[in-house]
């Protein structure tokens, strides 16, 4: 008598320590991937393919509908491409925002401005000593007692501000950049005419022109550029963050 149990057709499938690990990773790269692609594209459609290479079933789909079948080691490769050009791209894009390179932003400026005579020494008019802390009702007009390093300061400052946007302290340092005493380059700062929470949203607008920010990240952006916080917040609220 054959005591042999007839075989019911059903095809079962072993599962490995191999299999759970793939469904696992390929999980947590799709949901990093679709968490991160509205933040940072790049790396977000990096995670996203990944993880249709890693997960089992969307890699049988693939290979179903492309007819392509790929080895474990060759997804390998492919996914370690994938994260090299995506932290290549990402970390390229952060040093551009945040790298502020006084030289860059002078060039397009020293070709438009005339000639500024010596900045370094300062030739006082023969005027009176100038008087502590002159009371100035508007910014944009010179005091009697101004000096020639101040008030090219004062020229200098405000062809800066035409053509990007400053925070107060950001102006100094570009001043000094310029080889102006920080007396004189806090004096061009101060005589400017800027409205720095005005300049603080017009450097948060040109950000938001190049890049996609969380209003936290772009709060620590301006306050990089050395705006007060008040001043930083002010900008973003500007923007609609």
């Amino acid at each position: 008598m054959n005591n042999q149990i007839p075989s019911s057709g059903v095809k079962t499938k072993n599962i490995t320590l191999r299999s759970i690990l793939a469904w696992i990773i390929g999980f947590i790269f799709l949901f990093t991937g679709a968490i991160l692609v509205f933040d940072d594209f790049v790396t977000g459609i990096a995670f996203l393919v990944s993880g249709a290479l890693v997960l089992p079933y969307t890699y049988d789909l693939i290979k179903k509908k492309s007819g392509i079948s790929m080895s474990a080691v060759l997804r390998t490769v492919i996914i370690v491409i994938l994260f090299g050009i995506a932290v290549g791209v990402s970390s390229s894009g952060k040093k551009e925002q945040v790298a502020t390179n006084p030289i860059q932003e002078q060039k397009p400026i020293a070709e438009n401005n005339e000639t500024v005579g010596t900045t370094s020494s300062s030739t006082p008019k023969p005027t009176p000593a100038p008087s502590p802390k002159p009371t100035v009702s508007s910014a944009t007009e010179p005091v009697s007692s101004e000096t020639t390093s101040q008030r090219n300061a004062v020229k200098k400052a405000k062809s800066y501000l035409s053509y990007s946007a400053f925070s107060h302290d950001g102006l100094v340092t570009q001043l000094e950049f310029e080889q102006f005493s920080h007396a004189d380059a806090v004096y061009g700062a101060d005589h400017s005419g800027a409205n720095w929470n005005e300049q603080a949203a017009k450097k948060a607008k040109s950000y938001m022109e190049y890049s996609s920010f969380s209003r936290g990240g772009l709060i620590d952006q301006l306050i990089h550029e050395k705006f007060t916080r008040e001043q930083a917040e002010y900008g973003v609220n500007a923007v609609g963050l």
